[in-house]
């Protein structure tokens, strides 16, 4: 029988936000954001241990004052993934690496377990992510949501701010389909080390789009479908959103 995966959720946490500083201590319900997003966390049951990423002390011991796990990096870092991939640097025991954004408070357990899932069967498998069926035009126009088309296998052909596929005909909206992007990665740590030492691609800095940069690589990426309908916390005007959906749903 094989040797069960080493899997590391990874939460990266940055303080200066420029449209929402020191976003991950945010209290929300009495916890902050980054607690919420670690407890949502740990309750999946295919990750094996949870690390919070950060360049600053203030939410290194905010998390080791909840009993988290948190590791400092470097300050230099332009993005998420290359924090993400400082700390897979650093740990060659890790098989496949979590990337959890650290502003989705109500991240589901099971979409973490879905998009690790393919994992178990496909040794090949370098990559994959997460989407769910866009069931309003306002959702597929909003630029803000990051549309993708997949081949026949369910792997990424490409993602964009665009409405994508573009439908020639006057079918109604119900008989589209269209696939929203929830920016949830799941890496093979050797893929993930590799992306983050390629340069930035063409369609990447057009669309503003980091996971562009596998696909224009011959990177695969494994999207699957999930209900989970991903609510950030991107303005301070969202944490009424969350705390609404929190009043709802308690457990």
């Amino acid at each position: 029988m094989p040797e069960k995966p080493n899997i590391v959720a990874i939460i990266p946490a940055r303080y200066a936000s420029t449209r929402f500083p020191g976003k991950p201590l945010v209290k929300i319900s009495g916890l902050t954001m980054i607690e919420r997003v670690y407890r949502q966390s740990e309750m999946s049951s295919l990750v094996s241990r949870i690390l919070v990423a950060t360049d600053d002390q203030r939410i290194f011991r905010t998390v080791e004052g909840f009993g988290g796990n948190c590791v400092l990096t470097s300050k230099e870092h332009l993005s998420g993934t290359d924090r993400l991939a400082e700390v897979a640097a650093q740990n060659d025991d890790i098989d496949l690496i979590v990337n959890v954004q650290g502003d989705e408070p109500l991240i589901d357990p099971a979409a973490i377990d879905a998009a690790i899932q393919p994992f178990l069967a496909d040794t090949d498998l370098q990559m994959s992510t997460l989407a769910r069926k866009l069931s309003t035009p306002t959702e597929v126009e909003r630029g803000e949501q990051v549309k993708v088309v997949t081949d026949n296998s369910g792997f990424a052909l490409y993602f964009s701010r665009a409405a994508i596929p573009c439908y020639r005909d006057n079918r109604e909206f119900s008989a589209r389909n269209y696939l929203g992007h929830i920016g949830l990665y799941v890496y093979r740590r050797d893929c993930l080390l590799r992306l983050a030492a390629l340069p930035p691609t063409v369609l990447e800095l057009a669309e503003s789009l980091e996971q562009l940069r596998a696909l224009e690589n011959g990177i695969r990426i494994k999207v699957v479908e999930t209900l989970y309908r991903s609510l950030a916390i991107d303005v301070p005007s969202d944490i009424k959103a969350v705390e609404a959906a929190l009043s709802a749903n308690p457990n």
